[in-house]
């Protein structure tokens, strides 16, 4: 293909090709050179023209396949536009020539084609160039046009499209006989035909005026002819012309000039035109005046779908400006439409007609308007409903006098108002709460008008108030309870009036159903009300017999509703249900006998309407409430079912006695029972099977029910795959609403009063049940498929057998419907035993079955066929026989060899491709080569495009299901699939979408070896190319939505190989040209759909590529259309289009697609474009009409004058974006949430002002903390806006920005942060949501945000922060109400929620408060702030604290109270089901009984940070009771009070109350901290840790637990799982702490018993210790029950988890000591530290034979640790971690133990072994060198003086510790032996048994030391510092000295000192430590000299050369202090100035 790649074209190349390869490689050139030629030289283009010309004409008399022949018409025209056009009449000749040429033959076709097309391209790229031959062209034309066969028809009006495109208004004289040329090829028999005539006309009108005025009745007749049998393309291309038309001729476009003759229009004649359409159709005026003659109505759905459809296009054109003025006259006009009576002759039309007038009116309002348009078109909509109403209740009063009002009158009303309410209801669902103004708005009074029409006295008029009363509901959920009052209290003051029983009921369980959609439900109490109602309307039912019916209806469709309101309601209702199930039905079969033979046609017609309510009540049961549904129910239910099924073979003999009145009775009961005995198990009532059977055989073949439902019944059973082979399918539509009429044959489409009891399903749109007879239909089938696998062998032969029989039997449209009825039933069966993996039975079973399904296979219905195929695939997977497979292929095999009729061919072909589909593919390599050879002869059938389309759609599933062992086919498949796409006309669609999903199916067979490079497999990804570039230039575009999948499969698997700049263009060339119009007039969902999958994908990888190329595409590109998308594009980029799109669609896939693009675009380059994204997003959130306009108002009204301006700010409506829904408002808050958390992982200048404004000024980068104020500004609009969902959002963003920006600080105004400048604008946000008429979810929010703003330490003033506080002060009061002040507007979980929601920020602010106050270091504010208090009132600052403890403290007493009573609840919510019977029957403090489940949620989110802070408050108090007073509650709410009243016989001790408080804390933190499902809730668990310190902290607590050695055990327990399970260092630390705290608790408990037993034992006992403590006598400690072997176990899990070598067993593993260096963070330092404290306490709390026990595993852990560290153990904090164990191993050395009689001798041996070891750290020969000899020496060091002088004084013992002492002393590092003289003057004042080795070893070394000093002074600061060390050694050495012998040691030590001392001329040049070595020994001896005198003066006597360099140091040092004040005498180590006290002299 590379030899393609040239200007011209590579003639001996492509002789070399064989045929099919040939038009491949002239394709592919063809392709190379359209792009080649707009950017080619121009020179070398004109130098080559001539051969170019000839090679182009070469290949257009060559018979070009449609592709190529379009193709080359574009290269051909583009070649004369971009070179000379001189020769380009030359041109137009030879194609005019060709045109005329008389050859017919087949042959010479595709040559006459290419010339046509070839002469549309030249007009449209030259235009008026070639006006001189436009005429003779045009006239050619014409000509050819009237003996063209349809491809011709079809090219040419094409063609003269294009040629009117270029020419415009040149074409003028020939405009004329275009058009009536045109006109007959739009009623062509041909569907491609008519829709390129519509394309034709559309462009004609552009510049014939005549059409859009003169001609505009002429024309519109002839679309609504067109539409006649037209099929889904050509509905919308001529409802496109015909809309267009409409429009132009009511507002013409301005750049036309009016023409003589042109008239403008007015609304009113246009709408009378589509009227005459719409009601009359395409009739001439002999046939109209017949029809009305004979009262017949000749006006077919098609028609009506088409103007429908163009009605839409009208007004879309015109746009939403004019709509909004225009919106009453055009309501007006559609509303006499609909209720004119041609419209609505039968039930069928009357439905068809309603749904065409409510299809406009949404797709106008619902698509064009904005919110505040839409809130005015529902005000006129009311006005038209109250309009209707007022004239139906003029005529009901003035028939009640003179005349009775006619039924027209009220049909005509009734189909008005149902229009009309839908309407309003689908405006106010998609308002949602904004729609709160229009309720509000007394001039509309809606409410009212929609209240009214339930006393209408059509039924259908009823339910769509009814329905519009739900959407109200939907939309402001506060509603939801004031309408079921309502309506509940007009039902019972209308219970005597049969319409207002009817609609009031209607109206109730239309609302029951929207409680389904309110997550905020409604009261309890409600269910009650209606439950009551029900009853009373059931029970006085027979009282009165004109409301009998209504009554009953009434009444049973209350309780079916009532069922969805869930388990929690109804099971308190259950056993009156019952009751009344069983007085609706009679108790035996004799009773129901003596029925039959009493009563007449009225009182069976009641007793059927009760009996089929029961049973829809039952089955809303069963459906909505399964877990009632126990034994005991469905015994009690089975008998009035057994008399329901026994009633069913009488049903046909009331019929016949009492006439067809009671036809629709029987029916529905028929129906309900089907409906509820498929969905119970089919076991419970298997004694039925033979009377149900029977009824299922009778209603499915027999002559009384002959609606075939087959647009129900059929797509169900059909696999998704083969719906491709119908059309488009009615779900991959925008006008499914609509087109579904088309689908359902003479019963049409369905209608909420075919079934009133679907009023309360769950669903978004109004319901639409099918016709009684065609549900019992379906449900007949859908039962039959439940029993059938329950019946025995002989049953299921036996009736298969009869379904085979009556088909052969019957004949004609009968025999088709028991056909489809007979085969559906089977393969639902078929289904559910696949499913279940049940079998069909032996092949007396499946000869039957078999049989019916290969009928099927061969109907003349394409459905039943695509459904009998998928059977077959069923009965294979249940079967599950490779023989029977095998031979249902052959037995296909055998018929497509013989078999010519196309039916019979499509069926076998298909059933081919579906055999394998459930068998795990094909593993036959020669069933597939078998498979592949027939469908391959089969897609090349040219004379049958039907048998192609079939045949190559089960190839693609062949390719599927056969895997990689395709691979051998793959290139012959490619090749067959690029001839046949090169070859198929475009007049065959069907085909080419077969060949696109081939193709994909082989791309996904290629997968990844698409990447290859070899020869094969750049051809073959070549072929996948050019096939997709076909596919691309197809008009239709479901090909080229096929085309766009293949396209992007290939990206996923090869994506270098797809290019993008050719790819991104063509996909949003297809979004600009039809989202001018979306959901109506984008032509095809599916193909949207598909653009935006690809470019999700694209942006996955691309996203800057992708963006580039689409605003690129619109620069660049010429445009006659400059659509609001394109401008949308320029300026914000394709991501601003994706929302205008996202805005206008309504398709939730296609939704979802968008959503997740912007979200990958975001998230590859929100970083890199942030101010980009930021104004993206804030322009789509300022685009609405009023935005929080009243809210601002409000929020001023307390604000100050300065800080009112700071949200004061202007809306601006910049940009493209207008009347944004709150939908799409809210996923832009959305958005910018997810950039804040992006940017979080990202750079940290985002979050840093310094850094961000620094690196601005280096590099043009953005950051996001530059944007805070755009930021809060988008969250402060979100969040006062009217929608609740977008209120929500903004306050979700408000937390995000307070938790991601508290910390960030100003730097122009250091000490504040950034984000103090807005805090007014915050508490503006917040104070809404706290108003009385807040949502609770709403406040629910708020309150968090308002805890993490006051406890975020961003407000300094706390006179600011007062103003949050007061909105959260004001929510505690509203708690204090209690529940027993419900909300009348929700269900009291919501109390629950709002509640709880209060708590927990109280509980956070005081969490925060109290840490705060227990910080060292506390904020500088803070400080101020005590300091201010302390000033005013010293005592209360103490006792009130400081800061927000000041705030929290008044309202102490109070949430004390309602913390500890949230608690209580939530421990009983979290009792197993098996305490149930224990909970308070009244519910808790919180919630009630009835709403335990739902409350269980919020206790769950708020529990953690209560217990948390209810831990604090109790450690405040230290578990004293003070009688705080009353906390103005409604009920006690204390623990002590369970939910009951205190009474003076339960009130309980001080001592009590505390217990139990302190077993509800515990308890509750043990079960959460044991649940499994506290995987992800990191924050909970460390609330539960820090409340358990709390109390731990405080004496009674610690008392209590450390007397339970069971709970502490249990505990510790728990804790070892956490460390085991929870990796987080924070819960680590918590967890170590907390053990810390719990041997402290048992430390504290033996210590008082010990003292205790020491008391009593008096005196003389006082020498031993008691044995107290665990291990008693023997020492053992039982694993489970011990809490020190607990406390060991966590230690040690924690010490071998950061140090592996510990561990003997992972010493040389790789982890130990054979691995890399281990390294410790600083988190990993205090957890070992924290584990050592904890071991070495662990001695203290065991008896002597415990701590005996114990000692061994302490010291070894101890020294481990030590070993580690000494061995140059990375830790990033190492010094905690020494000291740490240090003083572990001090706690143990010094431990009592170690002095007890009774473990004394064992404790001796221990610590020498430990002594031992620790000596051997320095044993180089035995492990590493020691890195650290400072942390030994000063091990050893703590050994000789907190061991006990027997442990040390052993030998070699103490000679091998005073080898160690001598050693370091002659270390040559200072460091080390600076620390070794400090050590050393330890050990010289330790006991004397100790420290004489020391001394009398050490001594002389050390006077050697120093003595040397004089002649190698100190250099550094470390070596002065050993040398100082060395002297205070010596001092301690002198101290140590025995009295008589201290003289001659102080004799020693001051001729050292004076000899560090210099001379002063020596010290002026001497370096620094010198200089002050000689400062020290200057002070020393002014230290020394007066302690010993004598000695003193005697030394100075006997020596003057020492007495005259003394006094020379002195006389200079009192020179350079003399100007210095009188220093202090400082202690230590400090250095004082010296101050001479005694004259030495």
């Amino acid at each position: 293909m590379e030899q393609a790649h040239s200007l011209l074209l590579n003639e001996d190349a492509c002789s070399r090709l064989g045929e099919h390869q040939r038009a491949e490689f002239v394709f592919e050139w063809l392709r190379f050179l359209k792009k080649l030629l707009p950017v080619a030289d121009r020179a070398d283009v004109k130098q080559n023209q001539k051969r170019l010309v000839e090679q182009l004409t070469t290949i257009l008399t060559g018979s070009p396949g449609p592709s190529t022949r379009w193709l080359l018409a574009h290269c051909l025209a583009l070649l004369y536009r971009v070179g000379d056009s001189f020769t380009s009449s030359l041109t137009v000749g030879r194609c005019n020539d060709i045109i005329r040429s008389k050859d017919d033959s087949p042959s010479f076709l595709p040559s006459r084609l290419a010339a046509v097309a070839c002469l549309g391209a030249m007009y449209e790229q030259l235009g008026r160039l070639l006006i001189s031959s436009f005429k003779e062209t045009m006239a050619n034309l014409l000509k050819a046009l009237k003996g063209a066969e349809s491809q011709g028809r079809y090219e040419i009006m094409l063609c003269i499209e294009k040629i009117l495109k270029g020419l415009g208004v040149s074409a003028v004289p020939c405009h004329r006989d275009i058009f009536k040329a045109t006109r007959t090829c739009l009623t062509d028999r041909s569907m491609a035909v008519r829709c390129a005539a519509a394309k034709c006309l559309l462009e004609l009108q552009r510049e014939a005026v005549f059409l859009w005025s003169t001609e505009l009745e002429n024309v519109a007749s002839l679309c609504y002819r067109a539409f006649e049998g037209s099929n889904y393309d050509v509905r919308i291309a001529v409802s496109r012309l015909l809309g267009t038309l409409l429009a132009s001729s009511l507002e013409p476009k301005q750049a036309i000039a009016p023409r003589p003759g042109s008239r403008r229009s007015c609304l009113e004649e246009v709408m009378e035109l589509v009227s005459s359409g719409f009601l009359r159709g395409c009739a001439g005026f002999l046939r109209a005046s017949g029809d009305l003659l004979k009262g017949t109505n000749s006006v077919s759905r098609d028609v009506r779908v088409g103007i429908t459809q163009a009605c839409v296009v009208f007004i879309s054109t015109l746009g939403g400006a004019w709509l909004e003025a225009h919106f009453p006259s055009l309501l007006s006009l559609l509303m006499d439409l609909v209720s004119h009576t041609r419209a609505t002759q039968n039930p069928v039309d009357a439905v068809c007609s309603r749904r065409c007038v409510s299809f406009i009116l949404r797709a106008s309002v619902g698509s064009l308007l904005g919110e505040k348009a839409q809130i005015a078109a529902a005000k006129e909509i009311c006005q038209a409903i109250s309009k209707q109403n007022r004239a139906v209740d003029i005529a009901l009063c003035e028939g009640n006098v003179e005349t009775r009002v006619s039924n027209t009158d009220v049909a005509a009303s009734q189909h008005v108002l149902v229009c009309a309410l839908l309407e309003l209801g689908s405006v106010l669902q998609d308002l949602g709460s904004s729609a709160v103004p229009l309720l509000h708005d007394a001039s509309t009074g809606m409410l009212d008008t929609v209240i009214s029409v339930l006393l209408h006295p059509s039924v259908s008029a009823r339910l769509a108030a009814a329905w519009c009363l739900r959407c109200v509901a939907i939309a402001i959920p506060a509603q939801l309870a004031v309408l079921l009052d309502r309506c509940s209290e007009r039902l019972n003051a209308l219970k005597s009036c049969p319409k207002a029983v009817a609609g009031y009921s209607a109206a109730i369980a239309a609302l029951l159903g929207a409680v389904q959609h309110c997550p905020l439900g409604i009261p309890h109490i409600k269910g009650k009300v209606v439950m009551g109602l029900a009853e009373d309307l059931l029970r006085s039912a027979a009282q009165n017999s004109r409301i009998s019916i209504q009554r009953t209806q009434g009444g049973w469709l209350l309780l079916s509703a009532l069922m969805t309101l869930g388990p929690t309601v109804v099971e308190h209702h259950l056993p009156r249900m019952l009751l009344l199930w069983k007085c609706a039905f009679p108790q035996s079969v004799k009773e129901l006998d003596s029925e039959l033979r009493r009563g007449d046609s009225f009182t069976w017609q009641v007793t059927l309407e009760g009996r089929s309510g029961a049973l829809c009540a039952m089955k809303n049961l069963v459906v909505h409430c399964k877990v009632l549904l126990s034994d005991d129910v469905i015994c009690r239910v089975l008998p009035l079912l057994s008399c329901a099924v026994a009633l069913l073979t009488q049903l046909s003999s009331l019929v016949k006695s009492y006439g067809n009145q009671l036809k629709n009775a029987v029916t529905v009961f028929r129906l309900r029972v089907y409906e509820i005995l498929a969905l119970l198990p089919p076991k419970t009532y298997e004694e039925c099977f033979d009377t149900v059977l029977k009824q299922l055989w009778h209603d499915l073949t027999g002559p009384e029910n002959m609606a075939c439902a087959e647009l129900s019944l059929l797509p169900t059973l059909c696999h998704n795959q083969d719906l491709a082979l119908l059309g488009p399918a009615l779900q991959d539509m925008d006008q499914q609403y609509i087109e579904e009429q088309l689908h359902g044959g003479s019963i049409g489409g369905g209608t909420l009063e075919y079934d009133p009891f679907t009023i309360f399903v769950k669903a978004q749109v109004v319901p639409a049940p099918l016709p009684p007879p065609a549900a019992l239909t379906v449900a007949a089938v859908q039962l039959f498929g439940v029993i059938f696998p329950h019946l025995t062998i002989q049953q299921r032969a036996q009736v298969l057998e009869q379904f085979c029989e009556c088909v052969r039997l019957l004949k004609g449209a009968r025999q088709q419907t028991v056909q489809v009825h007979a085969t559906t039933a089977f393969c639902c069966t078929l289904k559910g035993l696949a499913l279940d993996h049940e079998t069909l039975g032996p092949e007396e079973v499946q000869k039957p079955g078999l049989s019916l399904l290969l009928g099927a296979l061969e109907s003349s219905n394409p459905l039943l066929r695509c459904v009998s195929a998928e059977g077959l695939a069923r009965l294979a997977q249940v079967l599950n026989e490779p023989n029977f497979t095998v031979s249902l292929s052959l037995m296909s095999f055998d018929k497509l060899k013989i078999a010519r009729d196309a039916i019979t061919r499509t069926g076998h072909s298909l059933a081919l491709g579906c055999l394998y589909r459930y068998m795990g593919g094909i593993s036959s390599p020669q069933h597939l080569s078998a498979c592949v050879g027939v469908l391959f002869t089969l897609s090349q059938d040219n004379t049958s495009p039907e048998v192609q389309m079939w045949s190559l759609h089960s190839l693609s599933m062949v390719v599927d299901l056969a895997g990689p062992l395709y691979r051998s086919h793959i290139d012959a498949s490619l090749t067959l699939v690029l001839r046949l796409l090169l070859l198929t006309p475009h007049t065959h669609v069907e085909v080419q979408q077969s060949l696109g999903r081939c193709l994909n199916a082989l791309i996904t067979s290629l997968g990844p070896d698409l990447q290859g490079e070899g020869a094969g497999v750049c051809a073959v990804r070549t072929s996948c190319l050019v096939g997709c570039a076909v596919m691309q230039d197809s008009p239709d575009c479901l090909v080229q939505a096929q085309a766009i999948t293949c396209l992007q499969q290939l990206h996923m698997f090869s994506p270098r190989h797809v290019n993008l700049a050719s790819l991104v263009p063509s996909l949003c060339e297809i979004l600009l040209d039809y989202s001018v119009l979306v959901n109506l007039c984008s032509l095809y969902l599916s193909l949207r759909r598909a653009v935006v999958a690809c470019l999700r994908q694209l942006a996955q990888r691309e996203t800057v590529e992708v963006s580039e190329h689409a605003v690129a595409l619109v620069k660049e590109l010429p445009r006659r259309d400059n659509t609001q998308l394109d401008v949308t594009i320029k300026e914000v980029g394709l991501e601003g289009a994706l929302f205008s799109l996202l805005d206008r669609e309504s398709d939730p896939r296609l939704r979802q697609d968008i959503k997740d693009t912007l979200v990958q675009m975001m998230s590859s380059a929100a970083e890199s474009e942030l101010a980009h994204w930021l104004k993206l997003c804030k322009d789509v959130l300022s685009a609405s009409s009023d935005l929080a306009a009243t809210t601002l108002v409000e929020t001023n009204q307390e604000e100050d004058a300065d800080d009112s301006s700071a949200f004061h700010a202007k809306h601006e409506h910049s940009g493209p974006f207008n009347n944004l829904r709150w939908s799409t408002r809210v996923f832009a808050v959305e958005c910018v949430c997810r950039i804040i958390v992006q940017c979080e992982s990202g750079d940290p200048a985002h979050f840093d002002m310094v850094l961000a404004q620094e690196q601005r000024l280096h590099e043009s980068t953005d950051f996001l903390v530059l944007h805070l104020a755009d930021l809060v500004r988008m969250a402060f609009m979100a969040a006062t806006d009217h929608s609740v969902q977008l209120r929500l959002a903004g306050l979700q963003m408000l937390l995000l920005i307070i938790h991601k920006f508290a910390s960030v600080t100003e730097p122009e105004f250091p000490g504040h942060v950034i984000l103090e400048q807005y805090q007014a604008i915050v508490g503006a946000a917040l104070r809404p949501a706290f108003s009385a008429d807040a949502p609770p979810d709403v406040t629910a929010k708020a309150c968090q945000v308002c805890s993490a703003w006051i406890t975020s330490g961003v407000v300094s003033d706390l006179r600011d922060l007062r103003r949050v506080h007061q909105l959260l002060a004001s929510s505690l009061v509203k708690v204090q109400g209690g529940r027993d002040v419900p909300n009348p507007f929700y269900n009291e979980s919501t109390f629950t929620m709002e509640t709880l929601a209060v708590l927990k920020a109280w509980a956070e602010v005081y969490i925060v408060a109290v840490q705060s106050t227990r910080q060292k270091e506390s904020p500088a504010w803070w400080h101020q702030e005590q300091q201010q208090e302390q000033c005013e009132d010293p005592g209360t600052a103490e006792t009130a604290g400081s800061g927000l403890l000041k705030l929290v403290q008044g309202d102490l007493a109070t949430l004390s109270r309602l913390w500890l009573a949230a608690l209580q609840d939530h421990a009983l919510l979290t009792l197993p089901p098996t305490y149930a019977s224990q909970l308070p029957t009244t519910g808790g403090s919180f919630y009630s009984a009835e709403i335990m489940e739902q409350a269980h949620q919020h206790y769950c989110f708020a529990w953690a940070p209560i217990l948390h802070a209810t831990a604090l408050w109790l450690n405040s108090t230290e578990f004293i009771m003070v009688d705080e007073g009353p906390a103005n509650l409604s009920r006690p709410v204390t623990p002590t009070s369970m939910g009951q009243s205190t009474t003076l016989a339960s009130i309980k001790s001080p001592e009590d109350v505390n217990t139990e408080r302190l077993h509800l804390i515990l308890g509750i933190s043990v079960e959460f901290l044991c649940s499994p499902h506290s995987q992800n809730q990191m924050e909970n668990i460390t609330s539960c840790l820090h409340a358990l310190q709390a109390l731990l902290d405080v004496p009674w607590p610690r008392s209590k637990v450390g007397n339970d050695q069971a709970l502490t055990v249990e505990l510790l327990s728990v804790l070892h799982r956490l460390i085991v399970t929870r990796e987080y260092p924070g819960v680590q630390l918590a967890v170590l702490e907390l053990v810390r705290q719990v041997v402290c608790a048992a430390q504290e408990h033996v210590r008082e018993k010990r003292h205790s037993a020491e008391v009593d034992d008096g005196a003389a006992e006082k020498e031993t210790v008691p044995e107290f403590g665990e291990g008693r006598d023997t020492g053992g400690l039982v694993p489970g029950k011990s809490l020190v072997f607990g406390a060991m176990e966590l230690c040690l899990c924690i010490l071998v988890r950061k140090l592996p070598q510990l561990s003997p067993r992972l010493a040389g593993s790789p982890t130990g000591q054979g691995a890399l260096p281990w390294s410790l963070n600083d988190s990993d330092c205090k957890l070992v530290t924290l584990a050592l404290c904890i071991l070495s306490e662990l001695p203290s709390i065991c008896s002597p034979e415990g701590s005996v026990s114990v000692l061994p595993t302490v010291l070894y852990l101890l020294l481990g640790v030590l070993k580690e560290l000494v061995r140059g153990f990375v830790a990033a904090n190492r010094g905690i971690l020494v000291s740490g164990a240090l003083q572990a191993l001090r706690n143990v050395l010094s431990s009592p133990m170690s002095r007890a009689e009774k473990s004394r001798a064992a404790w001796v041996e221990f610590l020498r072994s430990a002594l031992s070891t620790l000596l051997e750290c320095w044993d180089t020969d035995k492990m590493e060198p020691v890195e650290d000899e400072e942390t030994l020496l000063t091990a050893l060091t703590i050994f000789l003086l907190s061991a006990s002088a027997e442990v040390i004084t052993v030998e070699p013992l103490q000679s091998l510790c005073v080898g160690k002492f001598q050693a370091s002393l002659e270390s040559k590092d200072p460091m080390l032996l600076s620390r070794s003289y400090q050590l050393l003057a330890s050990v010289f004042q330790g006991p004397t048994a100790v420290a004489g080795p020391f001394i009398q070893a050490l001594g002389g070394q050390l006077v050697g030391y120093l003595q040397q000093v004089e002649k190698s002074r100190p250099q550094t600061a470390t070596e002065l510092q050993a040398v100082q060390d060395g002297v205070r050694a010596m001092e301690a050495l002198v101290l140590a000295a025995e009295e008589t012998h201290r003289p001659q040691l102080v004799t020693v030590l001051l001729p050292i000192l004076v000899s560090f001392l210099l001379d002063e001329n020596t010290l002026a040049s001497a370096p620094a430590a010198s200089r002050s070595l000689h400062e020290s020994a200057l002070r020393d001896l002014m230290r020394i000299g007066p302690q010993h005198s004598a000695v003193f003066k005697t030394l100075m006597a006997s020596a003057p050369h020492m007495k005259a360099r003394l006094e020379a140091a002195i006389k200079g040092n009192q020179e350079s202090v003399s100007a210095k004040a009188t220093p202090r005498q400082v202690s230590g180590k400090h250095i004082p100035s010296i101050q001479l006290k005694t004259n030495f002299l």
